[in-house]
């Protein structure tokens, strides 16, 4: 329980860096109704539910084309799964919208964060 305690701030964490920098670049591309922690919370649960079940699903369809791009193409993976995160957003009336190549980075973004997360936290991690 705490794992997904510390799963779903650690994506609040960086669904809010990311949502921050790139609507500073892309501010027709990424659309935030309300920037509330209950807003960054409940993203937070939708992206980490879509992360869950959606992203083995793509990795195992799409495990040819990780093989031949060396991994490179996870990213492609991450960006459609930060995407989901706002098409099943917009379902829950969370107000959360992005287009497609912002999603792309974001979902570096996020990868990027929740890898910088993991690595500073890592003794937390371990199962006790």
């Amino acid at each position: 329980m705490q794992r997904l305690i510390f799963r779903l701030a650690a994506n609040a964490l960086a669904l809010f860096v990311a949502i921050s920098a790139l609507q500073k670049y892309f501010p027709t591309g990424i659309r935030v109704d309300q920037l509330g922690a209950v807003a960054f919370i409940g993203l937070a649960v939708v992206f980490t539910l879509v992360n869950g079940f959606v992203r083995p699903i793509l990795k195992l369809l799409s495990c040819p084309l990780i093989l031949l791009t060396l991994g490179l193409f996870t990213l492609v993976i991450n960006g459609v799964v930060f995407w989901l995160t706002g098409v099943v957003g917009t379902w829950f009336d969370i107000g959360f919208q992005v287009d497609p190549w912002p999603a792309f980075l974001g979902g570096l973004v996020v990868g990027l964060v929740n890898a910088a997360l993991t690595l500073v936290l890592r003794d937390e991690l371990k199962p006790s």
